[in-house]
């Protein structure tokens, strides 16, 4: 008998366990689709499983705020779920996105309101063994017909 996880994708974020040092690229203010300036810093983060490795938590601690990512894979829908909350937005937790890994890139949705507006968010993450993780925002104002990525971050592992 194997103690292997089952392939339905309950293990697609284990590359993204333990510490890391987090290069931010962010839009000044993501919320205004005008905005054209981009700001460049630092971060520290810590992801390990929960439940068993059907769920993590992360923490990312910046110089400007804290944040904290609960992510919870369902094995009956086949789906992770990810919220997002932090210190900029205290007392906020975000809607859920949900999706799942394809060709080693994970996709995930959520509708919300930002600045006033209905929005499409995306997030994207792809393992990239070779150079670290890399996770991506997108938003849509149009129902998803185009995305803008507002904020990314490259992920390099801290040396134990």
């Amino acid at each position: 008998m194997s103690s292997d996880p089952p392939a339905d994708g309950r293990s697609d974020f284990d590359f993204l366990f333990g510490r890391w040092r987090v290069r931010n690229r962010k839009l000044v203010d993501v919320v205004d689709p005008a905005c054209e300036e981009w700001i460049e810093f630092d971060a520290a983060s810590a992801v390990e499983p929960i439940f068993g490795g059907l769920g993590h938590v992360d923490r990312i601690r910046a110089d400007s705020f804290e944040g904290f990512t609960l992510r919870q894979f369902d094995p009956a829908a086949g789906v992770w779920r990810i919220w997002w909350a932090s210190s900029g937005r205290p007392g906020h937790l975000d809607p859920a996105m949900e999706g799942s890994f394809t060709d080693g890139v994970g996709r995930f949705f959520c509708d919300d309101v930002l600045g006033g507006r209905r929005v499409g968010v995306r997030f994207r993450w792809t393992a990239r063994p070779a150079h670290g993780p890399r996770w991506e925002q997108a938003f849509s104002y149009d129902g998803g017909a185009s995305w803008r990525t507002n904020w990314t971050m490259d992920l390099r592992r801290e040396s134990p």
